[in-house]
């Protein structure tokens, strides 16, 4: 939703937390167009996320925090307050394969994914032509199995260029470090090709078809130094049967990948994710 600040914040549950927030903006000339709350009863944890017409309230983002910082220090919150109106840079990484990656430079394309797409950085030069046709900058970084590290750097470097606050790991078939994961906490999206915790790591379809699986599905998660055990976005399954081959169960995943890839990415940029541990609140 564009001319609106985002409030995204999280705190211990408590009365009069909604009350207190709606009235501040109210009293500013706040117009909430939209409010989404959660309260976490195992843990005692409230999380909300706002947006408001920007033009309904008499000045920025700045100040709009100085009018929350009274309710920041009386209810404790963890507070992020977004403009709308800025599109995240989102650095993508991928390897040979192709369909997660054309599916968001489509969606891009297209304007269903708000976003900026800087650049496109791969350790093939496999898609280098799909990306340059969008006019979008193409790096090849490789990486040395025997001495990954400057590749690595280079990555970072790369990333750190271009002033990312999103990397989007399109079937990007290289582990980050965990210097990287923690440098980036929260800011990188992995699609991972099973139905998490099930099958992780490599070849998880082959994996399902050896357990003769009904269901096989994908997950997309934010990465952390733990492979595949990063907090969850958004998942989804297909039907399959006896009858299918690990091939098949490998093109029908292909669909329900780029589909839930481009679910979670959406769900991020719109700052619909909230992350508390290891779960997230995803807010619709």
């Amino acid at each position: 939703m564009k001319n609106t600040y985002r409030i995204i914040f999280d705190c211990p549950d408590r009365r009069g937390i909604v009350a207190k927030t709606a009235t501040m903006l109210s009293d500013n000339g706040g117009w909430i167009l939209d409010a989404a709350h959660h309260s976490d009863h195992d843990h005692q944890w409230f999380f909300s996320r706002l947006e408001v017409k920007a033009d309904s309230l008499p000045f920025d983002l700045s100040v709009l925090r100085e009018k929350f910082q009274p309710l920041v220090d009386e209810f404790e919150m963890n507070l992020r307050l977004v403009d709308g109106d800025q599109p995240k840079r989102v650095v993508i990484l991928a390897s040979k394969s192709s369909h997660c990656l054309a599916d968001l430079l489509d969606r891009w394309h297209s304007n269903d994914i708000d976003c900026d797409i800087c650049a496109v950085i791969s350790n093939h030069c496999a898609n280098k032509a799909l990306v340059e046709g969008y006019d979008i900058p193409y790096h090849e970084v490789m990486i040395d199995k025997d001495d990954k590290a400057p590749g690595f750097a280079e990555l970072e470097r790369l990333i750190d260029r271009y002033d990312a606050e999103t990397i989007v790991l399109a079937r990007y078939m290289q582990i980050l470090p965990p210097a990287m994961c923690h440098k980036y906490q929260h800011q990188v999206i992995n699609i991972h090709h099973s139905f998490l915790p099930s099958f992780v790591g490599a070849g998880p379809y082959r994996q399902a078809w050896q357990r003769g699986v009904k269901l096989v599905g994908a997950t997309s998660h934010y990465v952390t130094e733990h492979l595949d055990q990063g907090p969850i976005i958004a998942q989804d399954t297909i039907h399959v049967s006896h009858a299918h081959t690990a091939r098949d169960l490998v093109r029908l995943g292909k669909d329900v990948e780029k589909t839930v890839l481009a679910r979670g990415l959406t769900a991020h940029l719109e700052d619909r994710v909230m992350v508390h541990g290891n779960r997230t609140i995803v807010f619709d």
